[in-house]
């Protein structure tokens, strides 16, 4: 079993690279050393009232890496669920985003298919389709449209 120290050390090796959540720091930390989960719980604990590991810094982190990659709300609100960070705060750190969702499919749309808005139905849908795949809402992919 690795110690306290070791476990800290580990943590705040990973955290140095870049924000983590806690679910995936723990996880991280876990692949890398014999931690038990008292242990692990401290650190992690210790780490959050340093100010070291906050999840909703990770999560305003993620959704502006997420909003530069095209990705849409609901799909960036999944993957933050995915990483283990609390619904709340995922809805929270998308509310306080900056961000035209309207706008980004449009941008999205234009650099897939190019500027020209199809007429034809079954090509519609298929940018319908990839626009939903990003994670876009219904209002969001049909502004895309307009």
């Amino acid at each position: 079993m690795a110690s306290v120290r070791e476990c800290e050390a580990v943590a705040v090796r990973l955290l140095a690279q870049r924000e983590h959540s806690r679910f995936e720091l723990a996880q991280k930390v876990r692949q890398r050393l014999e931690c038990d989960n008292v242990t692990l719980d401290q650190v992690l604990d210790k780490l959050q009232e340093m100010g070291y590991l906050d999840d909703a810094r990770y999560a305003a982190a993620f959704i502006r890496s997420s909003v530069s990659r095209g990705r849409g709300p609901q799909r960036i609100s999944y993957e933050l669920r995915e990483h283990g960070v609390d619904t709340a705060i995922a809805s929270h750190a998308l509310a306080e985003a900056d961000v035209d969702w309207h706008e980004l499919a449009v941008e999205q749309r234009h650099k897939k298919f190019g500027g020209e808005i199809p007429a034809d139905y079954k090509e519609r849908a298929r940018q319908s389709r990839f626009l939903a795949g990003r994670g876009f809402y219904t209002d969001a992919i049909k502004a895309a449209f307009q």
